[in-house]
């Protein structure tokens, strides 16, 4: 009899435990919620939330921007206007006195939903519709100031064409010659001596944002609004 009731304690002990613990083969229910991918090579248009220019910035540097218009997945919006961008400089160059025009490379590292979700992402800048002057170096995102050579050149030219004035007129033809040469060598000297122009990004400066690889994001986390607090 006393055996019989230890099997019957053992068997509900086992049971027990079976209910209990977990079956590692069994699905999650954090993998169980639905999910959205926002595929690799996705483009974003955002705003810059502050100025950056090569003359200034450091590399390690944030940078801060915010999505400037809803995007959409399966009819679904996954990225609301107004998610906030957040990434750091990763490169900073400025311009030669000689050659070498000013860089800049971003790179994006992070998105903050209107709710407070945060999602980890990979993204670089793509274009820069909204900055003058500049180009798109490489597919890494490297900003690249256009080239002022001709500017250069212009200074030689006034200077060149100031001295021949200036020569002219205290020394005739002659000191015409000679004024237009210490003119041009005053131009070279300065158009040397002076930097490239640098990078100049502008607060509410328009920039397209790729994403390099696929976020993964929890639908039920992205649609809440961010709280405003009105204080009296």
């Amino acid at each position: 009899m006393k055996s019989l009731v230890l099997c019957v304690l053992l068997a509900g002990i086992a049971a027990a435990q079976s209910t209990l613990t977990p079956d590692p083969a069994a699905p999650s229910v954090e993998s169980q919620k639905p999910r959205l991918t926002i595929p690799a090579g996705t483009r974003v248009p955002l705003s810059l939330k502050q100025g950056i220019s090569t003359k200034t910035a450091k590399e390690g540097d944030p940078v801060y921007a915010e999505t400037a218009f809803p995007f959409v997945v399966n009819d679904r919006v996954v990225i609301p206007a107004g998610t906030y961008i957040q990434g750091k400089i990763t490169r900073v160059r400025r311009g030669g006195h000689v050659k070498g025009r000013a860089e800049l490379l971003v790179h994006f590292t992070s998105m903050i939903y209107p709710s407070g979700y945060t999602v980890m992402l990979g993204g670089t800048v793509e274009n820069t519709p909204g900055a003058e002057k500049t180009t798109m170096k490489d597919s890494e995102g490297t900003i690249r100031q256009d080239s002022d050579v001709g500017k250069k050149v212009g200074s030689v030219a006034q200077g060149a064409g100031t001295g021949a004035v200036i020569g002219a007129v205290t020394g005739g033809g002659k000191g015409a010659g000679i004024g237009a040469g210490v003119g041009g060598l005053a131009g070279l000297a300065i158009g040397m001596l002076s930097r490239g122009a640098d990078v100049m990004l502008t607060p509410g400066t328009s920039i397209e944002m790729e994403i390099q690889r696929d976020v993964t994001v929890d639908p039920s986390r992205i649609s809440a609004r961010r709280e405003v607090i009105v204080r009296d």
